[in-house]
């Protein structure tokens, strides 16, 4: 881990704190608002753009929390077409949650959120799953990884109690005896640059998802497992064998190794069980995390925030609990 001059680590200096939550719970309904409409229209300082057509002369109405474009006459507020909207949450108390997800340094649990804010776990599960989609998009929309990129997969999920006796207990590892529930995330890694995990069955059968995702005329870095084999007619690869030796002067995984160091500290010690249908939104939350570990949390909260806000709505978790319910 980096160090500045004073031999302090970047994480415990005052350089990487610049966000307080106690500021943000001190904000007044009217900073909260302006906070929010600084941040989603930054091109034009705030100025309130029409989400429908894009037209920039648009009139307030009288409540002070809506507007009214002049062109198509489309009535909107701050968070319509956004992943926030039909919020019931204040808005002071959204730019709060957004804080307290910033600062969980290994994560944030939807139980613990609901307790911070005094809401639903139901209201807080949702809502941290709507800002993991949001950050999660910002992380693929650039598209290929390029140069130096390291790839590597870690199998999550699939557990089975022991067995008391010994002599009854299996082989966990072994194919035969999972659940089915068993899959990996594997991560695309620029060294030093982007980090891009998605969930496949095997580790295998992401060596596709690789080939199309990272650019031709880079160079990976991978172990020995043989499915990798498949990269050495594309891309110049360099292979490290970890039965022999962890890394080399020529080839290493070891940031790949730190994404998975990452999310494996996050289902230990926050979420305890983060495989399933949602492996893959925690995945992306711990790259998000990954790549801005050396910046401060005021900039990763404008960062996160207006991903949120840049995001449209949501159609796996608008009305997410009234679906489940019925179903």
């Amino acid at each position: 881990m980096s160090q500045n001059q004073s031999g302090q680590h970047f994480l415990l200096s005052t350089k990487a704190r610049t966000l307080s939550l106690a500021r943000v719970m001190r904000l007044s309904d009217d900073d909260a608002f302006q906070t929010f409409k600084d941040i989603r229209w930054a091109s034009t300082n705030g100025d309130p753009v029409c989400p429908r057509c894009g037209c920039v002369t648009v009139y307030s109405l009288s409540d002070n929390r809506r507007f009214k474009c002049a062109a198509c006459l489309h009535k909107f507020s701050v968070t319509s077409g956004t992943i926030f909207a039909s919020r019931k949450m204040a808005i002071r108390d959204i730019l709060a949650a957004i804080a307290i997800f910033v600062n969980g340094a290994k994560g944030h649990s939807a139980l613990q959120l609901s307790r911070d804010l005094d809401c639903q776990y139901k209201t807080a599960f949702v809502l941290a799953h709507k800002i993991r989609e949001a950050i999660a998009a910002e992380q693929t929309s650039i598209g290929e990884v390029a140069g130096s990129v390291e790839v590597d997969g870690a199998y999550f999920g699939g557990y089975m109690k022991p067995a008391n006796r010994r002599v009854d207990r299996k082989d966990r590892r072994r194919r035969i005896y999972q659940t089915g529930k068993r899959e990996v995330v594997v991560v695309m890694r620029e060294r030093d640059g982007r980090t891009l995990p998605f969930v496949a069955p095997t580790e295998a059968a992401g060596v596709s998802v690789v080939a199309a995702t990272v650019a031709k005329g880079s160079t990976i870095y991978a172990d020995e497992a043989a499915h990798w084999d498949a990269l050495e007619a594309r891309y110049l690869t360099k292979r490290i064998n970890h039965s022999v030796e962890y890394a080399t002067a020529d080839a290493n995984t070891n940031q790949a190794e730190s994404f998975f160091s990452r999310i494996r500290r996050a289902e230990i010690g926050i979420h305890h069980h983060i495989a399933g249908p949602y492996l893959s939104a925690y995945a992306a939350e711990m790259g998000w995390r990954e790549d801005r570990r050396r910046v401060s949390n005021g900039e990763q909260f404008l960062a996160m925030t207006g991903a949120a806000l840049a995001h449209p709505v949501s159609r796996v978790w608008k009305g997410y609990w009234q679906r489940s319910e019925m179903s």
